[in-house]
């Protein structure tokens, strides 16, 4: 039975989804889902100037990809739409127009020239300028003005924007979820900008309207924001409105924990910091993105989910469903949360180890197909069961068996120094012969006739597995040797010896 609880993620389409507005989207849907309430996608266009037509669509995009779609939205319609501020401006003038009549806000007629020479006056002094409830008196708006004079100047078509009338020396106790209360006096705000004259709104007067009219309960978004929550609690009280309740996320840091982690460290450090691929056609760019690079998005979310929050216990691994039983707002930490690369590996690892290998065959068959190399489904799946351990993704299969389809081109020269010495010669002329008797040459019976042997014989199994090992692979490394020699066959294993013997000799 649903509830009434509403959230919304209310992107800027002014670019791609970084990681950090998607572990906020990812919060939001856990909270929504945990209490059977309604998650919101809000498009938050109002900033013309630096829209991206195609920055919505990835948006979309990555949230359907990593399994948190929206509840309500854009191609979604619910009760309250429209679900993009540039097409709810009516509502914004109308609600301006209603602090400007109840004296909660005025005109403010300051030019941008005015406004920096203040700027540098202040600094000259050692001060800072802030239009406020300490300066606004002396400043160039409708404060000053009876209705007459304003009536003309607004006729005269004067450039102008709406200011928020800040109230003089209050104590603002605003409540957050994750850091308790927040407490600032009213004098140590700005007498922050709502409406400007080319008839759109500012993030803070659209942002707190439509959280209004689209009946919102809970506000999960960044620590960004944090700075604006008292001016948000005086725009809810100026209207008369019911404050949702407020959570601010901790910012993602960088590797080293130094600063807020950009799109900028993802390409110094060479990792992703966005969930999908994204070309910038401006700039001719290309960003990584964990899908193209073969992130699962299992992974990726659980791993962004552990990124400020935790259970309250060692769990780690979460499915989506125990991720929605288990979140909880006071769970959430303040502290920043430090992007560790490698816990994203670790994550993809985990959840590559869960796909049913009946998931892989085709892909893996493909991958195969592609070297030039044919594989049935039978030698596939056994090949898959034998070294998806050592795979993290389906691109890392080929690279974990090349060799049951090509034998070694050269040898490890490490190996080759270690293991080439002594009765060599002798040993490899032991190993052919045990080979090449071996009538059934199933895995089983390979093992259990060349273990023999080595128990009776003066060698030792090192001694004579090392040098079956490279000359199968190439190196030290890989499934079991039984399986390898099983796989290509008698026929290609005392080929490969041989040829090992005689490029080493």
């Amino acid at each position: 039975m649903a509830s009434d609880v509403r959230v919304r993620f209310a992107p800027s389409p002014t670019g791609p989804l970084h990681i950090g507005g998607l572990r906020t989207a990812l919060y939001n849907y856990l909270f929504a889902k945990k209490h059977q309430g309604t998650f919101v996608l809000r498009i938050e266009d109002t900033d013309q100037k630096r829209y991206v037509t195609e920055a919505e669509k990835y948006i979309i995009d990555a949230m359907n990809w990593c399994g948190i779609p929206y509840d309500e939205g854009p191609l979604k319609e619910g009760d309250f739409g429209p679900y993009y501020q540039s097409q709810r401006r009516e509502s914004y003038a109308k609600y301006a127009d209603q602090l400007i009549k109840e004296g909660k806000a005025y005109y403010a007629f300051d030019t941008a020239e005015e406004l920096e020479t203040l700027r540098k006056e202040h600094e000259a002094k050692g001060d800072i300028f802030k239009y406020g409830p300490i300066t606004r008196n002396e400043l160039n708006n409708s404060l000053h003005l009876d209705e007459e004079e304003l009536k003309t100047k607004l006729a005269e078509g004067s450039n102008y924007v709406i200011r928020f009338k800040t109230p003089i020396n209050r104590q603002i106790n605003a409540k957050d979820e994750v850091r308790g209360y927040v407490q600032v006096n009213s004098d140590e705000l700005d007498d922050k900008i709502l409406f400007k004259s080319d008839g759109m709104p500012t993030y803070h007067l659209a942002n707190i309207v439509d959280d209004h009219l689209m009946k919102i309960t809970h506000v999960i978004r960044g620590e960004e924001w944090l700075p604006s929550l008292a001016l948000h609690v005086l725009l809810y009280d100026a209207f008369g409105w019911e404050k949702p309740v407020f959570a601010h996320l901790p910012l993602l840091l960088r590797p080293n924990g130094k600063g807020k982690l950009s799109k900028r460290d993802g390409e110094k450090l060479g990792i992703p910091v966005f969930p999908l691929e994204w070309n910038n056609a401006a700039s001719n760019e290309t960003f990584r993105g964990y899908r193209e690079e073969g992130i699962l998005p299992e992974a990726l979310l659980n791993m962004l989910a552990m990124l400020g929050w935790n259970a309250g216990d060692d769990q780690e691994l979460f499915t989506k469903d125990e991720l929605i039983e288990k979140f909880s707002l006071d769970r959430v930490h303040k502290a920043g949360a430090v992007f560790d690369p490698d816990k994203v590996k670790w994550f993809q690892h985990e959840y590559f180890k869960k796909i049913p290998t009946d998931h892989l065959l085709q892909p893996y068959i493909d991958s195969v197909e592609e070297k030039g190399y044919a594989v049935d489904y039978k030698t596939a799946r056994s090949i898959i069961e034998e070294i998806r351990e050592r795979a993290d993704q389906v691109k890392d299969l080929w690279e974990q068996s090349d060799f049951y389809f090509q034998a070694p081109q050269n040898y490890d020269a490490k190996a080759v120094k270690k293991i080439w010495k002594g009765d060599i010669r002798e040993r490899l002329d032991k190993i052919r012969g045990l080979v090449k008797e071996q009538e059934d040459f199933s895995r089983d019976n390979i093992r259990h006739n060349i273990k023999s042997w080595i128990e009776q014989s003066e060698y030792g199994f090192g001694k004579i597995m090392q040098p079956f090992r490279l000359a199968l692979v190439g190196e030290m490394k890989g499934p079991g040797i039984f399986h390898i020699a099983a796989t290509i066959g008698k026929e290609e294993t005392l080929n490969r010896i041989d040829k090992m013997e005689e490029m080493l000799s």
